[in-house]
């Protein structure tokens, strides 16, 4: 099996931008299917099951759409439940819980959508555990990416400068009018708004003033008045009195600001294979320059006619949390979060301790021979009769569920839930030479067929 996944898949087809981003409308020529489901699924969170790719062939993307940005919706009493358990698992001290949980919030969440991108921006900010080294803040700092999530950036910017982690974690926790901290406005121009050659070091210096007289002391955040500096500031060309809101706003109205995000949302949602040229960045990028809503900019993205093309079809290949999960919620079961966090972290992203403050790379970065082969091991323990999973997840209770009784047809609910029956014809016909005739009498072969089916090459992407 080839490991550089990316070699395998579909040359993007070169798009112009009105159409690109124009909302798909289903037609003869371009028909909404169960694989477009699947693949709105898989990027706006970590799968479907049987039940809603039926349901999302039969409302259509938009409905499906509207559905995932529904969050004032009804939340069941069990999932609202996990709040008060993170809680009383961050003061026990234990990052591991807590990564548990988080996996256990996204198998039971339903606003998948929300936390996919909760997911997106803890890898944007990179802050780690490692270097906060108090649990209670980071569970802080994950609510705050959630609660931010797809509202406005400018806010998300701001409300994350007073984060005690984000200080902790960049070492800026003490910030003196004599001796400015450099370490946030650093970040904030270089990877959250104008980015690299686009400010000088003097302009870094200056912002830095602006965040004066904020300290993290004993997990507190704290504001001396006299340790900031109130004097005039130039920053980017732009002087004033600037306080934190005003070097936000600033960086943000610089040109490439909208673009440097831009590219992040394309690379998350669309395809980290190719990358997209200035000419079809552009409508998004002025989407975000207006006032940088996020949910509006990720809306456009989800309900485009880009979206739903060969140039984001399978050009993601999954990480390892959207590998696990996506088994998980494919077949509906319930498993050790506990193991399943370590595992995930074994192939590569361990929750609440992105590599570095760059985040994950993602991309090929998850894909060696190492990490194949620890995927197709987790693999078989998800789908194995005993172990450490306790054989809990069982395809042979999802085909029951819906009502497939013999070999044939409990094989095809599988293909369907985890690849949308979309197989290149050679790798199709050998599947389908290994299933029996009649019904199913050997429960052992489905659990078989089904870890087959997650050690192929297309399950690995998104």
């Amino acid at each position: 099996m080839s490991t550089d996944l990316q070699t395998q898949l579909p040359v993007a087809a070169n798009v112009a931008p009105d159409w690109a981003w124009a909302q798909y409308e289903p037609s003869d020529a371009r028909p909404w299917t169960i694989q477009l489901a699947g693949h709105l699924y898989r990027r706006a969170g970590f799968g479907a099951s049987v039940g809603e790719l039926r349901r999302a062939t039969n409302e259509g993307p938009q409905e499906i759409v509207d559905r995932l940005f529904a969050f004032d919706a009804d939340v069941p009493e069990q999932y609202s439940a996990i709040d008060r358990d993170e809680l009383a698992t961050a003061r026990s001290g234990s990052i591991e819980a807590l990564s548990a949980w988080w996996l256990r919030r996204m198998n039971e969440t339903p606003f998948p959508l929300l936390e996919k991108m909760t997911l997106f921006w803890h890898s944007h900010f990179g802050i780690r555990a490692a270097e906060v080294k108090d649990a209670s803040l980071m569970l802080d700092h994950v609510q705050r990416l959630r609660s931010f999530a797809l509202g406005k950036y400018p806010a998300m910017l701001s409300g994350l400068a007073s984060d005690p982690a984000v200080l902790l974690g960049l070492g800026a926790q003490a910030s003196r009018k004599s001796q400015p901290n450099e370490q946030f406005a650093r970040q904030l121009m270089q990877r959250l708004s104008v980015g690299a050659g686009n400010f000088g070091e003097e302009d870094v210096r200056e912002a830095s003033r602006a965040f004066t007289g904020w300290f993290v002391l004993r997990g507190k955040l704290r504001y001396f008045d006299r340790e900031h500096d109130s004097g005039t500031k130039s920053i980017l060309g732009r002087a004033g009195n600037w306080k934190l809101e005003d070097v936000v706003r600033i960086v943000l109205d610089h040109p490439i600001s909208a673009n440097t995000l831009a590219v992040k949302l394309y690379r998350w949602f669309v395809s980290e294979v190719d990358e997209p040229s200035e000419v079809l960045l552009a409508p998004l990028a002025d989407c975000l320059a207006d006032d940088y809503d996020i949910g509006r900019a990720v809306e456009m993205i989800l309900r485009s006619n880009l979206f739903y093309s060969t140039a984001a079809y399978r050009r993601r290949i999954k990480s390892p949390v959207e590998f696990g999960m996506g088994i998980v919620r494919a077949l509906e079961g319930n498993v050790s979060t506990t193991h399943l966090a370590a595992d995930v972290s074994g192939l590569g992203q361990r929750l609440y301790n992105p590599p570095t403050i760059e985040g994950w790379h993602g991309g090929r970065h998850w894909i060696n021979t190492a990490t194949m082969a620890q995927r197709m091991n987790l693999a078989g323990a998800l789908l194995a009769p005993e172990g450490r999973y306790g054989g809990k997840l069982d395809p042979n209770v999802t085909v029951a569920r819906y009502e497939a009784k013999d070999f044939a047809a409990s094989a095809q609910l599988m293909v369907d839930v985890l690849l949308q029956d979309d197989l290149p014809e050679e790798v199709n016909n050998v599947l389908w030479q290994v299933v029996p005739d009649g019904d199913i009498a050997d429960p052992l072969w489905l659990r078989s067929f089904t870890t087959r089916l997650l050690q192929i090459p297309e399950f690995q992407l998104s």
